[in-house]
Protein backbone atom coordinates (compact mmCIF):
# COMPACT_ATOMS: atom_id res chain seq x y z
CA UNK A 1 0.00 0.00 0.00
CA UNK A 2 1.26 3.34 -0.98
CA UNK A 3 1.54 5.52 2.61
CA UNK A 4 3.24 8.50 1.06
CA UNK A 5 0.56 11.24 1.54
CA UNK A 6 0.01 10.02 5.25
CA UNK A 7 3.65 9.76 5.68
CA UNK A 8 3.99 13.17 5.06
CA UNK A 9 1.81 14.41 7.38
CA UNK A 10 2.38 12.16 10.33
CA UNK A 11 6.13 11.13 9.30
CA UNK A 12 7.44 7.00 9.01
CA UNK A 13 8.05 6.40 12.45
CA UNK A 14 4.54 7.05 13.11
CA UNK A 15 3.08 5.23 9.94
CA UNK A 16 4.94 2.06 10.91
CA UNK A 17 3.64 2.79 14.51
CA UNK A 18 0.17 2.47 13.66
CA UNK A 19 0.63 -0.07 10.75
CA UNK A 20 1.59 -2.63 13.90
CA UNK A 21 -1.18 -2.12 16.36
CA UNK A 22 -3.47 -5.21 16.88
CA UNK A 23 -7.31 -3.70 16.28
CA UNK A 24 -10.21 -5.49 17.09
CA UNK A 25 -13.56 -4.39 15.68
CA UNK A 26 -16.45 -5.89 16.89
CA UNK A 27 -19.67 -5.34 14.95
CA UNK A 28 -18.58 -4.51 10.97
CA UNK A 29 -22.20 -2.78 10.30
CA UNK A 30 -22.72 0.85 9.86
CA UNK A 31 -20.72 2.65 12.55
CA UNK A 32 -17.88 -0.73 12.38
CA UNK A 33 -17.03 -0.93 8.52
CA UNK A 34 -16.64 2.37 7.70
CA UNK A 35 -14.04 2.53 10.85
CA UNK A 36 -12.19 -0.51 9.69
CA UNK A 37 -11.96 0.49 6.26
CA UNK A 38 -10.61 3.58 7.14
CA UNK A 39 -8.39 2.37 10.10
CA UNK A 40 -6.84 0.23 6.93
CA UNK A 41 -6.36 3.88 4.74
CA UNK A 42 -4.28 5.30 7.68
CA UNK A 43 -2.11 2.13 7.44
CA UNK A 44 -3.03 0.12 10.30
CA UNK A 45 -2.26 -3.77 8.73
CA UNK A 46 -3.37 -6.00 11.57
CA UNK A 47 -6.85 -6.24 12.15
CA UNK A 48 -9.51 -8.67 13.62
CA UNK A 49 -13.27 -8.88 12.41
CA UNK A 50 -16.06 -10.00 14.68
CA UNK A 51 -19.77 -10.70 13.38
CA UNK A 52 -21.91 -12.89 13.39
CA UNK A 53 -24.00 -11.51 10.63
CA UNK A 54 -24.63 -11.68 7.27
CA UNK A 55 -25.10 -9.24 4.81
CA UNK A 56 -29.04 -8.14 3.54
CA UNK A 57 -30.91 -5.67 1.39
CA UNK A 58 -31.77 -3.65 4.46
CA UNK A 59 -28.00 -2.74 5.33
CA UNK A 60 -27.42 -1.28 1.06
CA UNK A 61 -28.59 2.03 2.50
CA UNK A 62 -25.78 2.97 4.65
CA UNK A 63 -23.09 -0.37 5.04
CA UNK A 64 -20.00 -0.44 3.38
CA UNK A 65 -20.17 -3.85 2.96
CA UNK A 66 -23.52 -4.04 1.42
CA UNK A 67 -23.84 -4.55 -2.40
CA UNK A 68 -26.22 -6.51 -4.58
CA UNK A 69 -23.67 -9.13 -5.13
CA UNK A 70 -22.75 -9.59 -1.17
CA UNK A 71 -26.06 -9.76 0.06
CA UNK A 72 -25.96 -13.19 1.68
CA UNK A 73 -22.52 -13.23 2.60
CA UNK A 74 -20.80 -12.99 6.19
CA UNK A 75 -20.10 -9.60 6.72
CA UNK A 76 -16.74 -10.20 8.18
CA UNK A 77 -15.75 -12.06 4.99
CA UNK A 78 -16.94 -9.36 2.86
CA UNK A 79 -15.11 -6.72 4.88
CA UNK A 80 -11.82 -8.73 4.61
CA UNK A 81 -11.93 -8.97 0.88
CA UNK A 82 -12.26 -4.76 0.67
CA UNK A 83 -9.24 -4.32 3.43
CA UNK A 84 -7.25 -6.98 1.56
CA UNK A 85 -8.10 -4.76 -1.74
CA UNK A 86 -6.35 -1.72 -0.04
CA UNK A 87 -3.46 -3.21 0.87
CA UNK A 88 -2.57 -6.43 0.09
CA UNK A 89 0.12 -6.59 3.30
CA UNK A 90 -2.76 -6.51 6.15
CA UNK A 91 -3.23 -9.26 7.98
CA UNK A 92 -7.28 -9.84 8.81
CA UNK A 93 -8.59 -12.41 10.92
CA UNK A 94 -12.49 -12.59 9.98
CA UNK A 95 -14.78 -14.40 12.93
CA UNK A 96 -18.26 -14.84 11.72
CA UNK A 97 -19.24 -15.21 15.82
CA UNK A 98 -21.48 -13.67 17.80
CA UNK A 99 -19.47 -11.48 21.04
CA UNK A 100 -21.12 -12.54 24.44
CA UNK A 101 -20.57 -13.57 27.88
CA UNK A 102 -19.87 -17.53 27.19
CA UNK A 103 -16.88 -16.36 23.90
CA UNK A 104 -15.96 -13.01 25.23
CA UNK A 105 -12.47 -14.20 26.57
CA UNK A 106 -11.86 -16.77 23.77
CA UNK A 107 -12.35 -13.90 21.50
CA UNK A 108 -11.02 -10.44 22.92
CA UNK A 109 -7.26 -11.32 24.63
CA UNK A 110 -4.19 -10.15 22.58
CA UNK A 111 -5.24 -6.71 21.31
CA UNK A 112 -3.78 -3.20 21.96
CA UNK A 113 -7.16 -1.67 20.59
CA UNK A 114 -10.97 -3.24 20.47
CA UNK A 115 -13.70 -1.13 18.77
CA UNK A 116 -16.81 -1.67 19.97
CA UNK A 117 -19.88 -1.29 17.37
CA UNK A 118 -22.28 -3.49 18.79
CA UNK A 119 -26.25 -2.94 18.88
CA UNK A 120 -27.07 -5.52 21.44
CA UNK A 121 -27.24 -3.63 25.10
CA UNK A 122 -26.07 -7.07 27.00
CA UNK A 123 -23.19 -8.09 24.69
CA UNK A 124 -21.83 -4.79 24.85
CA UNK A 125 -22.16 -4.14 28.79
CA UNK A 126 -20.20 -8.19 28.47
CA UNK A 127 -17.36 -6.74 25.90
CA UNK A 128 -16.45 -3.54 27.53
CA UNK A 129 -16.25 -4.95 31.34
CA UNK A 130 -14.23 -7.85 30.03
CA UNK A 131 -12.26 -5.58 28.42
CA UNK A 132 -11.98 -2.99 31.90
CA UNK A 133 -10.80 -6.25 34.05
CA UNK A 134 -8.17 -7.22 31.02
CA UNK A 135 -6.93 -3.74 30.98
CA UNK A 136 -7.39 -3.48 26.87
CA UNK A 137 -7.91 0.13 25.63
CA UNK A 138 -11.31 -0.12 24.35
CA UNK A 139 -13.96 2.82 22.47
CA UNK A 140 -17.47 2.66 21.81
CA UNK A 141 -20.13 3.53 19.68
CA UNK A 142 -23.34 4.60 20.84
CA UNK A 143 -26.42 5.64 18.80
CA UNK A 144 -26.29 6.62 15.25
CA UNK A 145 -30.05 5.74 14.17
CA UNK A 146 -33.20 7.82 13.98
CA UNK A 147 -31.24 11.07 12.98
CA UNK A 148 -30.88 12.53 10.00
CA UNK A 149 -29.62 16.07 10.43
CA UNK A 150 -26.22 16.73 9.89
CA UNK A 151 -24.11 15.12 12.38
CA UNK A 152 -22.27 16.16 15.22
CA UNK A 153 -20.73 13.77 17.15
CA UNK A 154 -18.48 13.66 20.37
CA UNK A 155 -15.76 11.87 22.16
CA UNK A 156 -16.85 11.41 25.51
CA UNK A 157 -17.28 9.89 29.45
CA UNK A 158 -20.17 7.68 29.02
CA UNK A 159 -21.15 9.45 32.33
CA UNK A 160 -21.30 12.49 31.08
CA UNK A 161 -23.40 11.48 27.68
CA UNK A 162 -27.18 12.69 27.14
CA UNK A 163 -30.04 12.16 24.92
CA UNK A 164 -28.60 8.71 23.94
CA UNK A 165 -31.08 5.97 24.77
CA UNK A 166 -28.60 3.45 24.32
CA UNK A 167 -25.89 4.95 26.37
CA UNK A 168 -28.58 5.29 28.81
CA UNK A 169 -28.94 2.20 29.02
CA UNK A 170 -25.49 1.18 29.23
CA UNK A 171 -24.69 3.53 31.76
CA UNK A 172 -26.93 1.82 34.14
CA UNK A 173 -25.76 -1.13 33.70
CA UNK A 174 -21.89 -0.46 33.56
CA UNK A 175 -22.60 1.42 37.10
CA UNK A 176 -23.86 -1.91 38.49
CA UNK A 177 -20.82 -3.50 37.27
CA UNK A 178 -18.62 -0.70 39.05
CA UNK A 179 -17.07 0.65 35.63
CA UNK A 180 -16.36 4.00 36.30
CA UNK A 181 -15.50 5.28 33.05
CA UNK A 182 -15.55 4.45 29.60
CA UNK A 183 -14.74 6.23 26.51
CA UNK A 184 -17.74 6.75 23.83
CA UNK A 185 -18.61 8.47 20.68
CA UNK A 186 -22.01 9.57 20.77
CA UNK A 187 -24.54 12.55 19.79
CA UNK A 188 -26.30 14.56 21.97
CA UNK A 189 -28.67 14.78 18.66
CA UNK A 190 -32.12 14.27 19.63
CA UNK A 191 -33.34 11.54 17.25
CA UNK A 192 -36.89 11.62 15.01
CA UNK A 193 -40.01 10.50 16.48
CA UNK A 194 -40.78 6.64 15.43
CA UNK A 195 -43.09 4.44 16.39
CA UNK A 196 -41.99 1.20 14.16
CA UNK A 197 -40.00 -0.74 16.69
CA UNK A 198 -37.34 -0.60 14.12
CA UNK A 199 -34.30 1.75 13.86
CA UNK A 200 -34.43 4.03 10.69
CA UNK A 201 -31.04 5.04 8.89
CA UNK A 202 -29.64 7.26 6.93
CA UNK A 203 -26.28 6.48 5.00
CA UNK A 204 -24.47 9.50 6.55
CA UNK A 205 -25.17 9.64 10.16
CA UNK A 206 -23.47 5.58 11.05
CA UNK A 207 -20.50 6.95 8.37
CA UNK A 208 -19.48 9.52 10.52
CA UNK A 209 -19.57 7.83 14.12
CA UNK A 210 -17.79 5.32 12.21
CA UNK A 211 -14.98 8.13 11.08
CA UNK A 212 -14.89 9.57 14.26
CA UNK A 213 -14.09 6.65 16.38
CA UNK A 214 -11.03 6.00 13.62
CA UNK A 215 -9.98 9.42 13.95
CA UNK A 216 -9.46 9.02 18.17
CA UNK A 217 -8.11 5.53 17.26
CA UNK A 218 -5.36 7.56 15.39
CA UNK A 219 -4.64 10.04 17.25
CA UNK A 220 -4.17 7.88 20.54
CA UNK A 221 -1.95 6.00 18.76
CA UNK A 222 -0.06 8.99 17.54
CA UNK A 223 -0.26 10.31 20.99
CA UNK A 224 1.68 6.93 22.32
CA UNK A 225 -1.85 6.21 24.63
CA UNK A 226 -1.85 3.37 22.69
Amino acid sequence: MDKSRTEILIGKENVELIANKKIAIVGVGGVGGVCAISLARCGVENFTLIDFDKVSSSNLNRQVVAFQQTIGKNKVDVLKEMILSINKNAKVNAVAEKICKENVKKLISDFELVIDAIDSVQDKVELICHCKEAGINIISSMGAGNRTEVPHFEIADIYKTHDDGLAKAIRKKLKERGVKRLEVVYTSQKPVENKTGVIGSIAYFPAMCGLMICSEAINKILRREI
